[in-house]
């Protein structure tokens, strides 16, 4: 199975001025977007991908960073993104989901809108609160990538998942979660009815800030869609979703 540097690589390609930032999830990759990505590309679309800080390479170089570096990391993706761009679209799936959204709460109508898949808005697990503490007696646990139902499917996630990083999620979640209700952009959900990593208490935060969101439910895919039996689905409705408001906005 190829490690986490295998295909870890930022993805870029530049087309008409319409864009879209497409962001990987907690241990993962741009291996985890890149067919999303590369559908977006080839109907013209400009899209950046990038490599959070931390992620690519193992658990020890991730676990010096935390939540705020990777949005530093999407921040500067989407400043240059937004650059070449008259509109930019944030689409991400998990973590990236919730940066996404983190995204759309700091630049307001600078994002046209957002498409976001399993997306991390706050823990599920129990033991989440105690990180702070466990990091100095564990310092790793097993990994939580690779929860595709597609056989074959590999996701290339980090072998194991630094609890030093774990510990900064909740911050990450309470921050987005507190500002949620001011996102006014257009926002579509891709939700899998089976996800082991991401529980039903990320949804209840989403659709109670955003009543508004446009929902779609996945019934053959676990957590990494994207890379499952339903990412044709994702990416066939993403783009749809991105030319639709773009091109509301246009004529608006």
């Amino acid at each position: 199975m190829p490690g986490p540097g295998a295909d870890s690589a930022p993805f870029a390609a530049d087309g008409g001025p319409v864009g879209v930032l497409v962001l990987h999830g907690f241990t993962g990759s741009p291996r985890t977007v890149r067919p999303w990505a590369e559908h977006l590309a080839a109907a013209g679309l400009t899209v950046r991908a990038p490599l959070l800080a931390g992620h690519g390479a193992g658990w020890r170089e991730l676990s010096a960073t935390g939540w705020t570096d990777w949005l530093a990391s999407a921040e500067q993706a989407f400043a240059e993104i937004s650059a070449k761009c008259e509109q930019v679209f944030v689409a991400g799936i998990s973590m990236g989901g919730c940066l996404a959204f983190r995204l759309a709460e700091i630049h307001g109508e600078r994002v046209s809108g957002l498409a976001v898949v399993n997306p991390s808005l706050a823990g599920d697990n129990p033991l989440i609160p105690f990180t702070p503490v466990l990091k100095y007696v564990i310092r790793a646990i097993p990994s939580i990538g690779g929860d595709i139902k597609k056989p074959g499917a590999q996701e290339g996630a980090l072998k194991k998942t630094p609890v030093a990083s774990v510990a900064t999620l909740p911050k990450m979640w309470k921050t987005t979660a507190a500002e949620l209700a001011s996102v006014t952009q257009p926002v579509l959900v891709y939700r899998s009815t089976i996800d082991h990593v991401v529980g039903p208490a990320s949804m209840k935060v989403l659709t109670s800030a955003l009543p508004g969101a446009q929902v779609r439910l996945l019934a053959d895919s676990y957590h990494v869609a994207t890379l499952d039996n339903d990412a044709p689905e994702i990416f066939d409705g993403t783009l749809a979703f991105v030319q639709k408001h773009s091109i509301e906005r246009q004529n608006g």
